[in-house]
């Protein structure tokens, strides 16, 4: 089994939580993840000295293989020469060179975009042509076995409540190309709220048989959380196998002094049915017993 921790949204700043910071820490050992990714916002003015907290936080966390993208947060916003010449500059020097990036491992390829746009569009972010040419040429070699996997900071479908955000342009043509290329799942962040579901609930999809399994994440460290995550953190662990995608939302609790999972969610692989799998077996396999509440997506 695969088992990726999904972070968000950080704020290093003055949004940053450091009691929720430390809590992080002590509990992703015990998640045992042979990865992680940070779906973007790791600071949140982009000042040097919020990269360099960001990037100590990043290295105490279990060493794996860890992608990293930027988030509107991580370019300058008041800083206008900097923002217009030069804004992925800090992010570069401490977090990651590569802005987007591919990470492979065993059974799931995972590509990373950078969906910021410091000269046009600073909240709801932009992807271009070339990015989906170079998920295209990521997955060209991908093992057939593989899940793939895209991370953007922004999202591509609203969350489904009472607040009303604007998604990126040309969303609904970038979930069709995704579709085409096979990608599985979409890890993102930007809403400062959680929420799991399938591309399906907000597009037609130009293949009915199948949508993206869509993971926001909400803030993992922040004050910063919205809707029904405000003044809330949490964060995802997604956990892969030959038949079945589990997706597992933890949450903050004060009461506790950490995080606890809230809900689980089960999706079978592309081709594959719950009829087919061994289901009492996975699920046995995959449940934790302190799971507060299983939803079974």
């Amino acid at each position: 089994m695969l088992r990726i921790l999904h972070i968000s949204d950080l704020h290093f700043g003055k949004p940053f939580v450091p009691e929720v910071g430390e809590a992080l820490l002590a509990i992703a050992p015990a998640l045992k993840p042979h990865a992680i990714v940070v779906s973007g916002d790791l600071t949140q003015r982009a000042k040097r000295q919020e990269f360099e907290a960001a990037r100590r936080f990043l290295d105490q966390l279990p060493r794996v293989p860890c992608l990293a993208i930027p988030g509107n947060h991580d370019v300058p916003l008041y800083r206008l020469a900097e923002r217009l010449l030069d804004p992925h500059r800090l992010f570069r020097e401490y977090i990651s060179r590569e802005l987007d990036q591919v990470l492979r491992l065993d059974h799931a390829v995972i590509v990373g975009l950078d969906s910021t746009s410091p000269r046009r569009a600073i909240t709801n972010g932009r992807l271009h042509k070339g990015q989906l040419e170079f998920c295209a040429r990521a997955f060209a070699d991908a093992p057939p076995d593989a899940v793939r996997i895209i991370v953007a900071h922004h999202h591509f479908a609203p969350a489904p409540d009472y607040i009303h955000d604007q998604t990126m342009p040309n969303a609904r043509r970038v979930i069709e190309r995704f579709v085409d290329l096979g990608v599985d799942m979409i890890l993102g962040g930007h809403l400062h709220r959680a929420y799991i579901g399938n591309s399906l609930d907000f597009y037609p999809g130009n293949h009915r048989d199948r949508g993206i399994i869509i993971v926001q994440s909400g803030t993992t460290t922040s004050r910063r959380g919205r809707g029904r995550e405000r003044e809330k953190n949490s964060f995802n662990v997604v956990e892969l196998d030959a038949d079945l995608i589990a997706v597992t939302h933890y949450m903050y609790f004060h009461e506790d002094d950490g995080f606890a999972p809230l809900s689980r969610h089960f999706f079978p692989r592309p081709g594959r049915r719950f009829n087919d799998i061994h289901w009492r077996n996975k699920y046995a396999l995959v449940l934790e017993p302190d799971v507060r509440t299983v939803s079974e997506g």
